[in-house]
């Protein structure tokens, strides 16, 4: 199977809204977006830099997905509606991951180098999330919606919240395929303000029987 068959039977699998490989091919920016780069990453590494730029940024125009020419992406990525998608140019990412609209592989600074994350094997990042700085997304992990991950992520770890810290409990064996839960995630700050609520409860309580 060529790898642009691959890429449109992965999003037919990932999309329960696609309903043929032709459409998929004619009308979802992230399948346009995804060739596009193959051209500009293709120039870039043989140094038409400034075409390989001007090649991305049509591609910006057209899909309202930005992917720099030096990111290196592996093969079957899906990017769900990938308005706003922007993956800077140290970014790697792995084979087999899903990428919502909004998600950013970001930099933290103005520093040369490797400067961007890399994302491994069957990863999820769902809408909004934000990820930034030169360290590494763990095979089959998964970052929830509007997160902003700072720091390295185990594989196997489900982030939440900003800055993001892994759901206890929470593991995504096997990666995300069939189970694409964006709700039933438990917010590890939402569960600490209960508990602080439960506690401020008792202690009036035990105040209040102090007071009789």
């Amino acid at each position: 199977m060529t790898r642009l068959g691959e890429l449109l039977q992965a999003y037919q699998a990932r999309d329960p809204a696609a309903r043929s490989r032709l459409e998929i091919l004619l009308l979802y920016p992230g399948v346009h977006a995804l060739l596009f780069h193959r051209v500009s990453h293709w120039l870039w590494e043989r140094g038409f830099r400034f075409l390989a730029r001007a090649n991305s940024q049509l591609a910006r125009a057209l899909t309202g997905i930005e992917i720099h020419p030096g990111a290196q992406i592996g093969r079957r990525l899906v990017i769900d509606h990938g308005m706003g998608v922007v993956i800077g140019e140290t970014a790697q990412i792995g084979d087999d991951c899903l990428l919502y609209h909004g998600v950013t592989l970001g930099g933290t600074g103005k520093d040369r180098g490797k400067r961007h994350p890399t994302i491994g094997d069957h990863v999820l990042i769902a809408c909004g999330a934000k990820i930034l700085g030169p360290f590494r997304v763990g095979d089959n992990s998964r970052i929830a919606a509007n997160a902003v991950v700072l720091s390295e992520v185990p594989a196997n770890a489900t982030m939440v919240g900003a800055p993001a810290q892994a759901v206890s409990g929470e593991r995504a064996q096997g990666g995300y395929v069939g189970r694409v839960d964006q709700i039933g995630i438990v917010d590890p700050a939402r569960k600490r303000l209960q508990e602080l609520e439960r506690r401020i409860q008792q202690l009036e309580e035990a105040l209040g029987e102090r007071g009789r």
